[in-house]
């Protein structure tokens, strides 16, 4: 049973072309409205999937994620004078 309420304006020729589809299907204007309105959010990824997207997007990511093998265990806490180390070498400051 619907007992949620909305409402917006369209222009004159989208009620209209809504209208027209309502009867060649042979069903109500809200009908036709609750269609369109499910198959938008089935199509733009909304919905039960989420759990799934986001789970396909952490395999994804994670195949970005690891370590520099750079063999300098402190490199973490002197990052900032080896880059202020580069930029005197490149611009003479």
């Amino acid at each position: 049973m619907k007992t949620e309420v909305y409402s917006w304006r369209v222009s004159t020729d989208v009620k209209t072309s809504l209208e027209c589809a309502a009867r060649h299907r042979k069903v109500s204007l809200s009908a036709v409205l609750d269609m369109a309105a499910r198959e938008w959010l089935t199509n733009s990824g909304s919905g039960d999937d989420d759990e799934e997207t986001q789970t396909r997007l952490r395999k994804v990511a994670s195949e970005c994620f690891g370590a520099f093998a750079s063999g300098d265990t402190r490199r973490s806490e002197t990052v900032g004078e080896a880059v202020r180390q580069r930029l005197r070498r490149r611009y003479g400051r």
